[in-house]
């Protein structure tokens, strides 16, 4: 790529964040916030000091899950938007599972067994949409958004009725006690599943850049009547990107299970879904571009409910911020297709 080409790359990435934070900067002095002291709070508390810092990188863990499942699936041309229910399903059915295995089997085979059964929690509930793509063409946006509502609801269901802890007052899934979940790195607060996540993102990443199955999804992402022509099983694809990437997607809700909460209560819903998306178009489907927006968005999360707290700034301000970032990547790819149109008229 030349330098010109380079610059504009860097331009198209870069600008919506800048313009998302600008704005985000109005909506604080109209919340009379001064914006200079809440941005630098913020990156100093999530990434110049040294607990944000591990705070952040281990928020990072589930979110680089979630990626890496999102760019298998937007690389194959797959709008698996059911995040939030494969997610929350997945963990709900570890917190269950975990405990009851670490009392039969070793700590790391019962902790493999827990992340295993809540990749096929995840996958399983991809199923229903990619059979309606598959065989009847079904739109995935609307099914997969339906299956998520009713993963959300379905998890609550069994937080409250099915998995719920007796020994406790609050509905919640049996805590798993703090000796058997996933181990600590080098004396820090930052567990294991940062390493799963980072070697899964990585394995998404050379899959779908150097091997023969990452092409054949891309050839069907970027041209499905040209996947058609050449042969390719369009329906096994189809089952396999879903089934890859809500694994992968439900793995990150058993990596925050068995990492930080150790259990799941009723209504609890990170809407991880809603942060993770942007930053995998940010990163235009790269795995490796996902990873820094992903560690900067989770110190900018890190740092936003420690501004919540002594700012006064309201949790939902970061949700807004991805809101802005979304918006803006909408305009600047509109414009860049515009132009581009333009120069081709010419």
């Amino acid at each position: 790529m030349s330098p010109d080409g380079s610059l504009a790359a860097a331009l198209r990435v870069a600008l919506p964040i800048l313009l998302a934070f600008a704005a985000g900067a109005l909506v604080l002095l109209a919340l009379g916030k001064n914006p200079l002291d809440y941005y630098t709070f913020v990156f100093r508390r999530g990434l110049f000091s040294w607990p944000g810092l591990q705070e952040t990188i281990t928020r990072s863990a589930p979110l680089l899950l979630i990626a890496a499942g999102l760019i298998v699936a937007f690389r194959a041309g797959i709008w698996n938007l059911g995040v939030d229910g494969q997610f929350l399903l997945a963990a709900v059915v570890c917190s269950a599972v975990a405990p009851w295995l670490i009392g039969l089997l070793p700590r790391w085979l019962a902790l493999a067994a827990s992340l295993a059964v809540a990749a096929g929690v995840g996958a399983s509930w991809s199923l229903i949409p990619a059979l309606l793509k598959a065989r009847y063409g079904v739109n995935e946006i609307i099914t997969t958004l339906m299956m998520s509502f009713l993963g959300i609801s379905l998890a609550n269901v069994l937080i409250k009725l099915v998995f719920r802890d007796p020994t406790t007052t609050v509905p919640q899934t049996p805590t798993l006690p703090v000796p058997y979940r996933l181990p600590r790195l080098f004396d820090t607060t930052i567990h294991f599943g940062v390493v799963i996540a980072l070697v899964a993102i990585l394995l998404v990443h050379f899959v779908m850049t150097r091997t023969a199955f990452g092409l054949k999804l891309r050839i069907v992402g970027a041209n499905p009547r040209a996947a058609v022509h050449a042969g390719l099983p369009m329906s096994g694809l189809t089952f396999a990107t879903f089934a890859l990437s809500a694994a992968l997607i439900g793995m990150g809700g058993a990596v925050e299970i068995l990492g930080v909460h150790g259990t799941v209560r009723a209504d609890w819903n990170p809407a991880y879904g809603l942060l993770v998306i942007p930053l995998v178009f940010l990163a235009r489907f790269n795995g490796l571009g996902s990873i820094l927006f992903v560690l900067f968005f989770a110190a900018l999360q890190i740092g936003g409910e420690s501004a919540a707290r002594r700012l006064g700034v309201p949790h939902y301000y970061v949700l807004l911020l991805v809101s802005l970032v979304l918006l803006f990547l909408a305009i600047v790819e509109y414009l860049d297709h515009l132009t581009a149109r333009r120069r081709t008229a010419v």
